[in-house]
C-alpha cells in the first residue's frame, strides 16, 4: 500500500503527466493542473535517447511513440559543407536492446499520447488553473486554487517547469536559471536521411532528427551575447543568417525558408539556460520534479527524459518506502548523480561549442555520458 492517498501534480509536462500515470498505478488518487488551457505545448520536434525510450516503454506509451515518431541508430557526422565524415552507430539501452537507440517525435503528438495516458489511467485534470496559496502541516497540504476552489492533499509534486512557482515554496533562496551564452532554433523540414546527421562548422552546431517517417526537426544552436527580446516576426530572417555557413542540404532548408517554399515550418527560438540544485527536492510534503530542479540544456537530448525518470523513480520509492520523508530523500537521493551527470555534460558540450573545440572532443563527452547513461535507473 502506497504512503500517501491523494496526490496534486502541478504542471502537465512531460515528467507531471509521467508522475500522474506511476501514482495512480500505485492506486493513488492524483489530480493534475495545468496552467495552458490547451494543454499543448509549442515546440517542434524533441529527441528521445534510448534510455528515454527504455522509461517511456516502463511509462506504457513506447509503442505509440514509435509508430507516430522516426527513429534511428546512427549518427551521421557532416561538416558545414554537407560532406560525410564518418557514421557513428548508437548502442540501445541496457535492458532494452529490443528498441532503437534514439528516436524523435513533434512535441505537441508526444503531449497528446501522455495527455491521453494520464486520462487513461484515471487521473483528474484541470486545464487553465494555478494555485494560489499552499499551506501545509503534519498531515496534510491545503491548495488554493485560481479559479476559488480547493483541495486538500497528503503531497504535492511541483512539476511546473523552468520557471516553477512552486519552487519558491521549496527554494525561496534560488536565484533562478543560469543563462549559458547560446541560443536555440527549432524548425520542422523534409526528412532527408535514415539517420540522425550533426551538422559541425566552427561554433555553429546545427542538427537534423527524423520525428516520422517524412519529417525531421532541424535544430541550431549559435553564440548569443544576451538575452534580449527577439520580436517571432524576425525570426525567419535571423535564422537564415545564421544557416550562411552551412551549404549543401542546409542551403535548400535556408533558401525555402525565405522564399516560403519551406511548407508550415513551425520555426521557434529559445535562449538556453539550466541549474542543478543540491538535493533533497523537498519540503515537508512538497516535492519539486524535473526541470523544477535540474534543467538542462539540449545537446544530450537527455531533459524530458530525466524528467521521466525521475517520475519512475518518485513513484517506486512512494510505494516501497515505510515514511514519506524517506521515500522522498530516497527519490533526490537516487535520481541527483544521474540528473547532474545530464545537467553537467550538457553545459560541457556548450562550452566546447562556444570555444570551437572540434568535433573530436565533442563526440568524446557526448560518447561518455551516453554510455554511462545507457545503464538502467
Amino acid at each position: 500500500m502506497a504512503l500517501i492517498q491523494k496526490a496534486l501534480i502541478i504542471g502537465g509536462g512531460v515528467g507531471g503527466m509521467c508522475a500522474a500515470i506511476q501514482l495512480r498505478k500505485l492506486g493513488i488518487a492524483v489530480e493534475l493542473v495545468e496552467l495552458n488551457p490547451a494543454w499543448a505545448p509549442d515546440g517542434a520536434g524533441i529527441t528521445i535517447s534510448g534510455p528515454s525510450l527504455r522509461a517511456l516503454r516502463e511509462v506504457g506509451v513506447v509503442d505509440e511513440v514509435l509508430r507516430l515518431g522516426g527513429w534511428w541508430r546512427a549518427i551521421d557526422l557532416r561538416d558545414a559543407q554537407g560532406n560525410l565524415l564518418r557514421t557513428v552507430p548508437i548502442a540501445p539501452a541496457l535492458g532494452a536492446e529490443d528498441l532503437p537507440s534514439a528516436a524523435g517525435i513533434q512535441r505537441p503528438v508526444l503531449a497528446k499520447i501522455l495527455s491521453a495516458a494520464t486520462r487513461a489511467a484515471g487521473a483528474t485534470v484541470r486545464l487553465g488553473l494555478n494555485f494560489e496559496s499552499i499551506t501545509q502541516d503534519s498531515d496534510g497540504v491545503d491548495v488554493l486554487f485560481s479559479d476559488g476552489s480547493g483541495g486538500r492533499y497528503d503531497l504535492v509534486v511541483g512539476a511546473d517547469g523552468i520557471n516553477s512557482a512552486l519552487r519558491r515554496l521549496v527554494f525561496p533562496d534560488f536565484a533562478g536559471p543560469v543563462f549559458t551564452g547560446q541560443g536555440c532554433w527549432r524548425a520542422i523540414v523534409p526528412r532527408l536521411h535514415e539517420n540522425s546527421t550533426m551538422y559541425l562548422s566552427d561554433t555553429i552546431k546545427a542538427g537534423i532528427n527524423p520525428i516520422s517517417d517524412d519529417q525531421c526537426y532541424l535544430y541550431l544552436l549559435y553564440k548569443r551575447d544576451g538575452l534580449d527580446f527577439i520580436p517571432p516576426t524576425a525570426w525567419p530572417e535571423i535564422f537564415a543568417d545564421l544557416m550562411v555557413p552551412f551549404t549543401g542540404e542546409l542551403a535548400d532548408i535556408r533558401r525555402g525558408l525565405l522564399d516560403g517554399s519551406l511548407p508550415d515550418p513551425h520555426l521557434l527560438y529559445r535562449p538556453l539556460a539550466g541549474h542543478m540544485i543540491p538535493a533533497p527536492w523537498h519540503r515537508g510534503r512538497l516535492v519539486l520534479l524535473g526541470d523544477t530542479v535540474h534543467a538542462t540544456t539540449p545537446q544530450l537530448a537527455s531533459g524530458a527524459g530525466i524528467a521521466i525518470e525521475g517520475a519512475l523513480i518518485l513513484a517506486e520509492e512512494l510505494g516501497r518506502r515505510h515514511s514519506l520523508e524517506g521515500a522522498l530523500t530516497a527519490y533526490a537521493g537516487r535520481h541527483f548523480d544521474r540528473a547532474n551527470l545530464v545537467v553537467q555534460a550538457s553545459a560541457t558540450l556548450g562550452h566546447i561549442e562556444l570555444s570551437g573545440g572540434g568535433p573530436q572532443a565533442h563526440a568524446q563527452v557526448m560518447h561518455q555520458t551516453l554510455e554511462l547513461l545507457r545503464r538502467p535507473i
